[in-house]
């Protein structure tokens, strides 16, 4: 069922937004719905809901974690990148939480029962939690979905007018042995329908993903065989949707998620690389009729960190301060390259370095950016997991060492931060006792050079993010 291969087949969920030509996702319109999610003409903001793994399973936490967006692309982790709720019935952890705005302007959040990656584990159970403003969460319960021998992934919901009731549906192995789209309707999330088949093929989908009333089409994406495929029906009815689209993968890609830019005609999709070391990756077309999609760049946008199968929904600009406010933002950064978008600054063996996200331990890539220690106007980047420890250069490279108190290695650890030199819309970094000299990577170790070309300047440019 699920070894890690890009045949084998697992639970996710996650819904991320997108921009075009650097024009960031706002407010959406109030009549579209967005995948699942209706947004509002109010909404300018987004909430993300994830569980968190990593190469090692170093990071690995089951519980429900929250990050928010302005513009749907720059994630900031809440609670310092830890669970705000925690099932407490099943498996006791969850997977591929969703969240959906109800017809009320209320939240419900729901989620995989499963625990790890015991594949084996069968839960005919959904996690369900309601939130007035996803600060307190109530009403913790499992809504069970069906009675047979098989799972309940995936779950995300939709409201469907015609029918006055919320569709949920999920991913289950009918009788002919392989997974299919489940749906159940309930108008409360306490009790449902009986299952019915939503979607089938005939082979294995798993990650079913809505967006509803587009033209008056509605498509569904899900995950074949590692890639990410479409369907599209005139009707919500279960089984009249009909495969359509290209598939788009980016190695094994699971949990497709539409979204619809406001300021264009632009769609992106986005999916997730299954390891447990998952990336998010995303595709771009101007027609989603067409089915065909274009590779977004990596520089455009970064998940939380250690993220994965997560899903987004829009909320206005006082919920999103509302939420920074209970669960703060986080007190560390990461650093990611500009020329090497999927990699990130980190130490390792005391050398300052960029590497390809993820990695374990993952702490080595997160820093505190605090006032430059010989000068407060700079910049000094001192270690999470080495609080004793900076980053300085010595002998022009740079390398994490325990600050000894003397001026020289205060003034070897200030940096000033500078537009980027080859995106000013980025940063660069310039040393503070040899000012003719910058932060830049050269075969992937960190060091500071004097800047003449565009590689060098591409070398020497860095997104602060999270």
């Amino acid at each position: 069922m699920n070894t890690g291969s890009p045949t084998g087949f697992r639970p996710s969920r996650r819904r991320f937004l997108g921009m075009a030509g650097g024009i960031p996702l706002a407010a959406m319109t109030a009549n579209l719905t967005l995948g699942a999610g209706a947004a509002h003409a109010a909404d300018s903001a987004y909430v993300m809901a994830y569980f968190t793994e990593s190469t090692t399973m170093l990071e690995a936490n089951y519980g429900l974690h929250l990050a928010v967006s302005r513009d749907g692309l720059q994630w900031m982790p809440l609670n310092q990148n830890n669970p705000v709720v925690t099932p407490t019935e099943g498996s006791l952890g969850l997977r591929d939480p969703f969240i959906l705005r109800k017809q009320d302007g209320t939240f419900v959040v729901l989620a995989t029962d499963l625990m790890g990656t015991d594949w084996n584990y069968v839960s005919q159970y959904v996690h369900v939690w309601n939130s007035t403003d996803l600060r307190t969460f109530t009403g913790y319960h499992r809504l069970k979905l069906h009675d047979m021998n098989t799972h309940s992934w995936a779950p995300e919901a939709f409201w469907d007018a015609s029918r006055g009731q919320y569709a949920l549906i999920y991913s289950a192995v009918n009788a002919s042995g392989h997974n299919v789209i489940m749906v159940n309707y309930t108008t409360d999330f306490i009790t449902a329908s009986g299952p019915q088949v939503f979607f089938d093929p005939g082979y294995d989908v798993i990650d079913g993903d809505m967006a509803v009333g587009v033209n008056g089409v509605n498509y569904l994406y899900f995950k074949k065989n590692g890639t990410l495929v479409g369907a599209r029906s005139t009707s919500l009815n279960p089984g009249s949707f009909t495969p359509f689209s290209t598939a788009v993968s980016h190695g094994g890609t699971e949990a497709p998620t539409l979204v619809k830019s406001n300021t264009s005609t632009a769609w992106y999709l986005w999916g997730d690389t299954y390891t447990p070391n998952g990336v998010f990756y995303a595709w771009r077309s101007t027609d989603l009729s067409a089915g065909t999609w274009t590779a977004l760049d990596q520089r455009l946008y970064t998940q939380p960190l250690n993220s994965k199968h997560c899903g987004i929904q829009p909320i206005t600009s006082t919920v999103y301060e509302n939420l920074v406010a209970k669960w703060g933002a986080p007190v560390w950064n990461r650093i990611k390259s500009y020329n090497h978008p999927g990699r990130f600054v980190r130490h390792s063996d005391s050398i300052g370095r960029i590497d390809p996200y993820p990695f374990d331990p993952y702490t080595d890539s997160q820093w505190r950016i605090v006032p430059g220690l010989a000068d407060r106007s700079g910049v000094s980047f001192q270690s999470v997991n080495q609080p004793t420890r900076y980053l300085r250069h010595y002998s022009y490279q740079l390398r994490l060492d325990a600050n000894n108190g003397t001026s020289t290695f205060a003034q070897d650890a200030t940096f000033h931060k500078e537009a980027g030199l080859a995106d000013s819309a980025w940063t660069s970094f310039r040393s503070h006792n040899v000012p003719t000299r910058y932060i830049r990577h050269s075969g992937y170790v960190l060091r500071i050079d004097p800047i003449a070309t565009p590689t060098d300047r591409a070398d020497a440019t860095f997104s602060i993010v999270y």
